[in-house]
């Protein structure tokens, strides 16, 4: 793999990973960095594939860039979908009012069983 592969992935990768971003409606529950990191990588798995396949990567090829595109997409949809998926479920095992630590999180107070106070005693 040469310099052009990789720069072409990164173009690719950067630019699906934005396209992804700003394409999704609201507030999105994965970071900006996840989604750029994801577009790169997959378009580098894409450039792979492509060479596994046989295709020379010598040029700039339609196949290439079709296929990085597609493996960019794929990943990126992927993550903003389970993502969103995840934060609407409340997934994140934390409580709202919580201190920030999910082990932290406040619990109600526990309930006393019957038969434990004195007067229930008597």
């Amino acid at each position: 793999m040469d310099g052009n592969v990789l720069v072409s992935a990164l173009i690719v990768g950067l630019a699906i990973g934005t396209a992804g971003r700003l394409l999704v409606p609201g507030r999105a529950a994965v970071p900006v960095w996840l989604t750029l990191a994801l577009g790169v990588a997959a378009a580098l798995l894409g450039s792979i594939v492509v060479r596994l396949a046989g295709v020379d990567l010598g040029g700039l090829t339609a196949l290439r860039l079709t296929v990085q595109t597609g493996c960019a997409g794929l990943a990126v949809v992927l993550a903003v979908v389970s993502g969103a998926q995840r934060s609407a479920d409340g997934a994140t095992g934390r409580d709202p009012g919580a201190t920030g630590h999910p082990t932290l999180a406040r619990r109600p107070a526990p309930r006393p069983r019957a038969g434990t106070d004195r007067e229930d005693r008597r």
